[in-house]
């Protein structure tokens, strides 16, 4: 199975991210399980790749985090996408979006 090089999709985790946070807020652990589950384990965001993009998001304003306790009385960090987040979001789609138009003139069936 090809997976997707990190390289590639380096520029597109905050968009990963913000449109996983759009319903509800969530923490690290579940974050990265849903990213692998949607991307049909082509996609395995790393750790430290993921912290820091929501330590970049945190910075920014597109999220904010706070703690909860959990059922079984683990103490998580959760984010949640801001207004700014949201704004944030559509305009990286609108980048997407034209990125793909471009890049899909220099791409051909092998």
């Amino acid at each position: 199975m090809t997976e997707i090089s990190s390289d590639v999709i380096r520029g597109y985790n905050d968009t990963i991210i913000l449109f996983l946070l759009r319903d509800k807020p969530s923490y690290g652990y579940e974050i990265s399980k849903m990213i692998k589950e949607l991307s049909g384990e082509k996609y395995i965001i790393k750790e430290t790749t993921l912290y820091s993009a929501f330590s970049r998001l945190e910075e920014n304003g597109y999220v904010e985090s706070y703690s909860q306790t959990a059922d079984n009385g683990k103490k998580r960090t959760y984010y949640r996408i801001t207004m700014e987040g949201r704004s944030y979001y559509k305009e990286k789609c609108e980048e997407w979006t034209l990125t793909k138009e471009v890049i899909e003139n220099f791409i051909t069936e092998v």
